[in-house]
This record gives structure tokens, sequence and C-alpha cells, in this order.
């Protein structure tokens, strides 16, 4: 598949990203490369990458303990101190071989090392590819509170591997089609369409879909990368999906939720509010509650869970001035941003995600 072009970086797909590394990874350029892993991507991913790497310079493998639990300053300290006995300098190179928690600190981290070192991202989860490792987001979290602490800076280029999709359990690839579907809703409804009927997909069909996921968000980025306008529309679903995945990751006796399995109940509750906003058909909020509830099994909450879920809104990073910002649906294929929305609309909308 030919590369998509960004402002600053490209991106490349599968062989073509072999060629590009070797020219790039060159002695004269690069003093030594580091590749940050989880346990998951070590044993999985980093042997077929390795084995494909033309380069002869010095790898240093650096491994963390996989989960959104571990992306936080704690690990941070242990990197920036792990690169310095490794004796890494303002030449050196990090590639995030990883999901989005290895992307997004690692992106973190080289941004942050002597002020800043080159970094690649290779994303290897579904939801890394569409998402996380695009779009120059790197940071950590606050506790249980979703990305607090982090920059704006993009990488050297991202590379996709499609292969590393056939190692990921059935709800990583869930996880990721929550992203892949919401790019549908905010800004392409011939996208969103085809995605409604999965069963019929092959592989092939998957690499296309892939990087037409891609594209959506990387034309919203290439116009806003510092988040002041358009690229709000990417927000769609996760003012309530972050509280929500927050509250389940900080809660001893709920089971921890996958960022996109969030973000999919995110999205129902956002489009229903959208619906009681009068921006949407009653029609088209149907259509998306059908759609991501047949993919993504229904949560319980209760009354103490959605009220833990309301206080958390007020951390949400996109808040003004104290006001809750929303990014809603004016119909499929097209968004709405900046809007506030009274508590009534959004405690109708658990009501109504939790009916049969």
């Amino acid at each position: 598949m030919a590369p998509i072009q960004s402002d600053n970086y490209t991106i490349y797909f599968n062989e073509a990203s072999f060629v590009y590394l070797e020219n790039l990874l060159q002695p004269e350029i690069y003093s030594k490369i580091f590749v940050l892993v989880d346990e998951n991507t070590n044993e999985y991913c980093l042997p077929y990458f390795l084995s494909s790497l033309p380069t002869e310079i010095e790898i240093e493998i650096i491994e963390i303990e996989a989960g959104e639990e571990h992306k936080n300053m704690y690990t941070c300290i242990d990197l920036w101190h792990t690169l310095i006995d490794l004796e890494a300098d303002r030449k050196s190179i990090l590639l995030n071989l990883g999901g989005g928690v290895i992307t997004d600190i690692g992106g973190f981290i080289a941004s942050t090392f002597k002020r800043g070192i080159d970094f690649i991202n290779i994303p290897t989860t579904l939801l890394a590819m569409v998402d996380a490792s695009v779009g120059g987001k790197n940071g950590v979290d606050l506790g249980s509170l979703k990305n607090q602490i982090g920059v704006i800076n993009e990488p050297k280029t991202v590379i996709i591997l499609s292969k590393f999709l056939e190692t990921l359990p059935s709800n990583q690839m869930r996880s990721g089609l929550a992203e892949m579907l919401k790019h549908g809703l905010i800004y392409d409804k011939v996208y969103w369409d085809k995605l409604k009927n999965l069963n019929d997909l092959n592989t092939d069909d998957l690499d296309i879909l892939i990087k037409q996921s891609i594209e959506i968000k990387n034309e919203i980025v290439s116009q806003d990368l510092k988040e002041n306008g358009i690229r709000k529309a990417l927000n769609f679903g996760h003012t309530l999906g972050h509280a929500i995945e927050s509250y389940f990751l900080e809660s001893e006796d709920k089971i921890q939720l996958l960022h996109g399995e969030a973000i999919a109940i995110g999205m129902i509750l956002e489009s229903n509010i959208s619906f009681y906003s009068k921006l949407i058909s009653k029609e088209d909020f149907a259509e998306i509650k059908y759609i991501i509830t047949d993919v993504f099994e229904k949560i319980q909450f209760n009354e103490s869970d959605i009220q833990n879920i309301m206080n958390l809104l007020v951390f949400d990073k996109k808040n003004e001035f104290g006001n809750i910002q929303f990014t809603l649906l004016n119909k499929i294929g097209e968004s709405k941003i900046n809007q506030t929305v009274d508590k009534s609309l959004i405690l109708l909308a658990f009501e109504d995600y939790l009916k049969n």
C-alpha cells in the first residue's frame, strides 16, 4: 500500500516500512537504537521485527510491564534512568513497539529526554494503528486520570505492520474497531457504512479499512495539530468514555475496561445526548446504538457508579474555563465540537443505555 503523507512525517505500511528504516537507521545519523516493548510485544512482535530490521547500529531492548496502570510518571522515571544507564545521547532514537500504552509513554519519554530525541511508533494493536500512534499526542496518566501529563510532538515516522494483528486477542481487535467506528461517525458516512458489514470482510479488506481510518485521522490532525478546532472532533465518545475508563481503572470491584470498550459506551451515550439535543435523528441514533451494541457487550452501572463517573468529568483535559466540553454528532459523518451538556441529559443517556 502507498504511504500516507502527514505534514511532517510519513506513515509506511508493511514491506515498504523496512525499506524506509534501512535508509534512515544509518550509523552516521544515529548513535544507538533503543526499542521499547512490554512483555507481550517482547515475546510476540520483537523477534519478527528485529529479524526484518536492516541496520548496523547497536540495539538495546527496554521492557516495561504491560497495562494502562503502568502508564505513569513512576515508569517514566525508571525509563529515563535506564536510558542514562545505557548511555543514550541526543543522537539516539527510540522505537516504540507496542500498543497505545507503549506509543503514548514512549513518545513522551523521547520528547522529554535530553530535551528531545527522535522516536518512531510501531503500533502492534489495531487501536494503536488507527489512533494512539498517529497525531503526535504523547503522555501518561496521573493516578487514574487519563493522559493528564504530556506533550504534542510528532514521531519521525509511523510504521504499520498488519502481521502483528495475527496474534491479537479478539477483545483487543474490538477495542481498535471502536476508534474506526468513531472515525466514520464523525467524518465519513461512507466509511461508517463499510464498517457496518464486518461479517463480509476479509484480511485484505481490513488492511484497506485500517489505512482509510488512518487517513481520516491524519486529515483531521493535519488541519489542527494543537487541537484548537476541528481536531476536537476526534474526542467524540471520549468525554464520558475516558471518565468510565478511569472509574473502572481505579475501582477495585470493577473489571478493567479496554480503551475501546469504554469509548464504545461513550459513543452510545454521546450519540444519545446528540439525539436529546435535537442534532441527530431518532433513526440515526437507533442505528448507532444497534451497530455498537452488536459488537460490544453491555456494561452495567448502578447509581453510585454513574455519580462517580459524573464527578470525574471535571478532570477531563478538554475542559475550558470550567466548562465540560463535548463533541456531539450533527448526523452520521458530521460532528459538532465545543458543546456544553446539561447534567440531566447525561443522566437520561445512562438511563437509555441501561434499558433492555
